[in-house]
């Protein structure tokens, strides 16, 4: 058995093993429900890790497309708000460190950048 909550609609919003403050009613583990309910769960945990693992990407993307606009005049860098060039800057720099240090450790390792 495991204790849950619902919403007003009758959807569960968290389910645990142990009674808790404000759980509305329990569930039988083999429950259809209880089974649905984890398994959409990891799917959007797993689509979220996906999310994240592309924004850490598109982050790349943009500096490479921010760089293009500055060396094309399309934009000048002082066009750019304070915290963004800061930003920018920032990383720059920690990129820099980083293929300085990954001379070190090999050919595999300086692909990280």
């Amino acid at each position: 058995m495991v204790y849950v909550l619902r919403d007003e609609d009758g959807r569960l919003l968290r389910v645990e093993y142990e009674p808790f403050e404000g759980m509305t009613e329990t569930l039988a583990v083999e429950s259809p429900e209880l089974e649905s309910w984890l398994t959409a769960r990891e799917e959007v945990k797993s689509r979220l890790t996906s999310l994240k693992e592309s924004d850490l990407e598109l982050v790349r993307v943009l500096e490479d497309v921010v760089s293009v606009l500055v060396q094309k005049g399309v934009i000048r860098y002082t066009d750019l708000p304070e915290p963004a060039r800061r930003k920018l800057d920032q990383r720059a720099v920690t990129r820099a460190e980083i293929e300085g240090l990954s001379g070190l450790l090999g050919d595999d390792e300086h692909q990280l950048i």
